[in-house]
């Protein structure tokens, strides 16, 4: 990577270490959005990495933003997943199709970390298959009366604003769906409570219901009709963030189990000497230099322009996979440790699940690749 790279990973990798990892089992304890760590990524600005100066951005490439995702989740999964939906989907959609007022009332403040933004996607009856959403958005005049509801929707207990997807025409289904931005304080939108879940208990995740919400036309972001198209066109930043995600998460793992295997003695010597543990690393530490490769020559071509669904499919399939892979080994290595609090491997058990839908599951994306490879002349 060229040195500017590596000296923004030093310096990410440096705030991790200070300021991220010593605290991270004391929030995901609390079970509560992480506000002073979101605070102090704001205070790095880490949330404008993707986006331009002029908009209180950074003007950094996908390289940057992978390198930034993955180590933050190499020091906790949960303030990760939360500054991807701030820095990708919570935020993406108005910085390309909202208008000025859009960007000085949402999207700057969003960088700053004065706004908390999310993105609702997924529907009770419509995970993996978005054809079948039913929320709906009826024009009336200058306005769109939207109801539906939407689940599984991380930050929407604290955001102050919504990225929604929903139907304007029934009859055309998804050639009809678009992205609107429903603000917190509007009438007929509630919140569920958060979801009681098994790990990246930090990121809260709760349901959106709205009832005869109001939104003015310019809510509407991007062309009638294109929402869908205009999803695909950061579907693949969304699952190498994914996997950067992921690989973040098997460092932890390799770096926490090849530590514990260097002190922890058995049988009067380090179990580190003994050859399934030694195997077991091994097997870590390839699938991070495989995986590393793979990350960065796809985040690359996204730099580059080059079409790369298929690819950025293979790497979340591959990396989330084979962290979860790492974080089994590792409780393994810790023994009963492994399943106590006082070690954080058993939260990278739990968190590694996370990775496992975000960006597509991956039996959806082992299918999208072998279609892609099928197709291939």
């Amino acid at each position: 990577m060229p040195d500017e790279y590596k000296l923004f990973r030093e310096s990410v990798r440096r705030f991790v270490d200070n300021e991220i990892k010593p605290y991270a089992q004391e929030f995901e304890d609390r079970k509560e959005f992480p506000m002073p760590l979101f605070k102090k990524i704001a205070k790095m600005g880490y949330f404008g990495i993707r986006y331009p100066e002029e908009v209180g951005g950074s003007s950094g490439t996908a390289t940057m933003f992978n390198i930034l995702c993955e180590e933050l989740a190499r020091g906790y999964m949960s303030i990760a997943a939360i500054t991807a939906m701030q820095c990708l989907m919570g935020t993406n959609f108005i910085f390309k199709y909202g208008t000025k007022n859009h960007h000085d009332n949402y999207l700057k403040p969003a960088i700053r970390g004065e706004k908390i933004a999310t993105f609702a996607l997924t529907e009770p009856d419509a995970g993996s298959d978005l054809s079948n959403i039913k929320s709906i958005a009826e024009r009336k005049g200058d306005r769109f009366i939207i109801n539906g509801s939407k689940t599984w929707i991380t930050n929407s207990s604290v955001a102050d604003f919504f990225t929604v997807l929903c139907l304007t025409d029934r009859e055309k289904r998804l050639k009809g769906a678009n992205f609107f931005l429903i603000p917190k304080e509007v009438k007929g939108l509630t919140v569920s409570k958060k979801f009681d879940k098994i790990g990246t208990k930090s990121a809260e995740n709760s349901e959106i219901f709205l009832s005869n919400v109001e939104v003015p036309i310019e809510n509407m972001l991007g062309q009638e009709g294109k929402g869908m198209s205009n999803l695909l066109q950061i579907l693949s930043e969304i699952r190498t963030m994914t996997a950067a995600l992921s690989l973040g998460l098997l460092r932890a793992a390799f770096e926490e189990s090849r530590r514990y295997s260097k002190q922890r003695v058995q049988f009067g010597k380090p179990i580190g000497s003994f050859q399934l543990i030694q195997s077991k690393l091994a097997n870590m530490a390839t699938d991070i230099e495989v995986s590393k490769c793979f990350l960065y020559k796809v985040s690359k071509m996204i730099d580059n322009g080059e079409k790369c669904e298929k690819e950025a499919s293979m790497a979340k399939y591959f990396i989330s996979e084979a962290a979860c892979r790492a974080v089994d080994q590792a409780t393994r290595i810790f023994g009963s440790y492994g399943f106590s609090s006082e070690y954080p491997v058993g939260r990278f058990f739990t968190d590694s699940r996370f990775l496992l839908f975000g960006g597509g599951t991956s039996e959806i994306l082992q299918n999208n690749i072998a279609r892609e490879i099928l197709e291939d002349n």
